[in-house]
Order: C-alpha cells, then sequence, then structure tokens
C-alpha cells in the first residue's frame, strides 16, 4: 500500500506500507462493529471471518466485503493471516488465543483476556516464546475523550492526581440484550464485563494497582430476558451483581469503584479525578469521545476542554497495534495491561469472598498518551509515524 497524507499540518510523505492481515474469530453481535472500523484502517486488511457456525462467518463476511469465511482452524492456515482479532465469548478466550499463538499469530483478545490470572500468564508466556503479541481489549482507551484526559493528568496540567471515583450502575444487560445469560456467569458480572473499561481508564491514568479491598452482593438469582425472541424466559445469576472496591495505587493514589446490575439509575459516565491543582472529571470508559471537563480551587463552574482526536470506536486497539507491529514498537492495548486489569478484577473477587485486602502481585508499564490529533483512519502506519513520534 501506498499513499500520500498529511498529519495535522506536519509536511506529507509516500511511503510504501504492506497493511497487516486480520482475521475475525467470533461473528457476533461485536463483530459488526469491529469489521465496519477496521475496514476504515489503512494499517489493517480483514482477510477472513472466522466461527464455528460457518452461516455466521459467512453472513459476517458478505456483509463486510470480506474474501474468506471459515472456521477458526481454517483462518490460522491462510497465509496472509497474521493477527487474529478474537471476539469469541469470555469463557472461549485464552482456549482460541493459545491455539492462535501456536500457529505463530499474533491475538488481539476481546476483554477480558482469559477468565483467571492462571490461563492469562500461560497466554502470555506462549506468545512470548513464540515471538508473537498479545493485544488486549478495551481499546476505549485510545479514544479522543480519554487520551485528552491522560494528557491533560500525565503532563502535570491538574497537578499531581490524588484520587479518583469511577461509577458503573445499571439495572442490567438482560434488559435489552437478547441472549444475556453468559453475561451472569463466570467472566461476566458488572466487573468482568463492564469493569475493563473503567479500570484501564484509572490504570492507564494512575498507573499499576498495589492492592484492593472490596464488598459484593447479588440482587436476584433469577433474571428475565426483557428483549428478542425469548423475551420473558427466565435464566439463574451466577455472579455478583453489585461491587464495590477501593483501590491503592502503586503511585499513592486511591480510587472509589462502583460496578452494578442492580441500579434503577443508569449512571456510566461517572470518572472524576480529584489532583492538587484541579478536580477533572473525565468521559465515558465505555466511549470513544468527550466531553472533558476541569475545575479548579475557586472556580464556580466547569470548563469544557477539548478532545482532538479519533472517535471511530472498537477497533482503534487493533490498527494501533498493527502500526506497531510494523514499526517494531510496543502497542498501547498490550497483553501486560489487560492481565493486570484481570489481576486487580479478580482480587476484587478475593477480597470480596475473604473481606480483607488483597495485594495485586502483577504491574504492567503504563502505555504513552497518543500525541494530539492522532488517527489511524488518514495514514498507513509508517505515515503516521513519519509524521508523529509516538
Amino acid at each position: 500500500m501506498s499513499g500520500t497524507s498529511s498529519v495535522s499540518g506536519t509536511s506529507s510523505v509516500n511511503i510504501g506500507d504492506r497493511p497487516v492481515g486480520v482475521a475475525v474469530v467470533g461473528c457476533g453481535v461485536i463483530s459488526g462493529q469491529y469489521l465496519r472500523n477496521l475496514a476504515d484502517f489503512p494499517s489493517v486488511r480483514v482477510v477472513a471471518c472466522a466461527d464455528l457456525d460457518r452461516a455466521r462467518a459467512e453472513a459476517a463476511a458478505a456483509e463486510h466485503g470480506v474474501a474468506h469465511a471459515c472456521g477458526p482452524q481454517e483462518a490460522l492456515g491462510l497465509p496472509e493471516v497474521e493477527l487474529v482479532v478474537n471476539l469469541t465469548t469470555p469463557a472461549a478466550h485464552a482456549e482460541v488465543a493459545e491455539a492462535v499463538v501456536a500457529a505463530g499469530r499474533h491475538v488481539y483478545n476481546e476483554k477480558p483476556l482469559t477468565l483467571d490470572r492462571e490461563s492469562a500468564r500461560r497466554l502470555l508466556a506462549a506468545a512470548g516464546r513464540a515471538g508473537v503479541r498479545v493485544g488486549s481489549a478495551p481499546d476505549t482507551f485510545l479514544g479522543a475523550g480519554l487520551q485528552a484526559m491522560l494528557r491533560l493528568l500525565t503532563g502535570g496540567g491538574a497537578g499531581r492526581p490524588l484520587s479518583a471515583v469511577a461509577l458503573m450502575q445499571g439495572p442490567g444487560p438482560q434488559r435489552w440484550h437478547h441472549d444475556p445469560e453468559f453475561l451472569f456467569r463466570a467472566g461476566g458480572g458488572p466487573l468482568f464485563d463492564m469493569g475493563p473499561y473503567y479500570l484501564t481508564a484509572l490504570v492507564t491514568a494512575l498507573g499499576p494497582v498495589a492492592r484492593v479491598t472490596a464488598m459484593s452482593g447479588r440482587s436476584l438469582d433469577r433474571r428475565v430476558i426483557g428483549a428478542g425472541p425469548r423475551a420473558g424466559t427466565s435464566f439463574p445469576v451466577e455472579v455478583a451483581t453489585h461491587v464495590t472496591a477501593l483501590l491503592e495505587f502503586a503511585s499513592g493514589a486511591v480510587a472509589t469503584t462502583v460496578f452494578s446490575f442492580d441500579s434503577p439509575l443508569g449512571r456510566q459516565d461517572f470518572l472524576e479525578f480529584t489532583c492538587t491543582e484541579a478536580t477533572v472529571a473525565g468521559p465515558n470508559p465505555n466511549g470513544f469521545g468527550g466531553p472533558l471537563r476541569s475545575r479548579r480551587a475557586g472556580e464556580t463552574g466547569w470548563s469544557a476542554l477539548p478532545v482532538p482526536g479519533t472517535v471511530t470506536g472498537r477497533g482503534v486497539g487493533v490498527a494501533e497495534m498493527a502500526i506497531a507491529l510494523r514499526r517494531g514498537r510496543p502497542h498501547r492495548a498490550s497483553g501486560e495491561l489487560g492481565l493486570h486489569v484481570l489481576d486487580v478484577m479478580t482480587s476484587i473477587g478475593e477480597s470480596a469472598e475473604r473481606g480483607e485486602f488483597v495485594d495485586v502481585a502483577s504491574t504492567c508499564p503504563r502505555p504513552d498518551p497518543l500525541p494530539e490529533g492522532w488517527d489511524p483512519r488518514i495514514a498507513t502506519p509508517m505515515e503516521q509515524e513519519a509524521n508523529r513520534t509516538i
């Protein structure tokens, strides 16, 4: 692929570059968002849609103009596939990702990385031996809103971050999801389903978590599907549906978090940081845009801050990973970050069960913020980094 582009006023370049060949494995509901967005990124080229249900793979491939529709193993046999985007259910994340790594391909897992620390560590170790990379959703922290927030916090624009509050509350996805049972089993619940967005935002802002303490509960043992052809069907709830946790970071900062499927009030955009010079109100961690606001001591109102950058949506982490692969630098939505967030969630669950503080053994590098205006839709990998240092 070759092309000429200009990014944020810099001089244009014309450098040939080959996009990373991608196979999407798991053609369920979320795959549509990925496939639409990946088609806009010149750093990647989707060459296969794969699913155990071949009809689903064929439907996704036909809708999005993808050349191959096949099963997962067949996708790994295609020589042009370098990176697999694993969109299977959480219970299958580890098994599918391990097969991808064993085939010598890079893998990007939807969240959570796996269901437990042991399988996640095993996956990263296997990838290290094979010389391939592991990426992990969520990639919302690469969107314009959270990136503007991260540049402000890590650049000292609000002073030193001291504490944070993150709230995710709602009545539960059974009200709108046609097949919600997996969201109330191991790997689901508000902590494992929604927690990765909020915890990733906190870790990228404040660094790794050192220890946690938590309490949890479950309001109902059964829930009823509220939409779709199975509306009215009840199913068992196997996980906690309300979790409150306190986090202590290695930096000394602390955070209060709530993850709940038991609240009549839907509140998913509360992310607030108290710093030495200002309070910063961040955007919804499950989104890619703003708003972003700050309020300094003595001010009577909030000031809106600009949020330049991409709001494309899911798949940005795959594109950034592809650029990093071609440039030979670390990618931001890394397996190490995904493992640490998984470790934090698991530690929260253990703390709630045991009624005590739990140390978080893992750590991870805190990814540098993207430069202002970075957008994977407007340049090839080589052009992005020839124009910008990222």
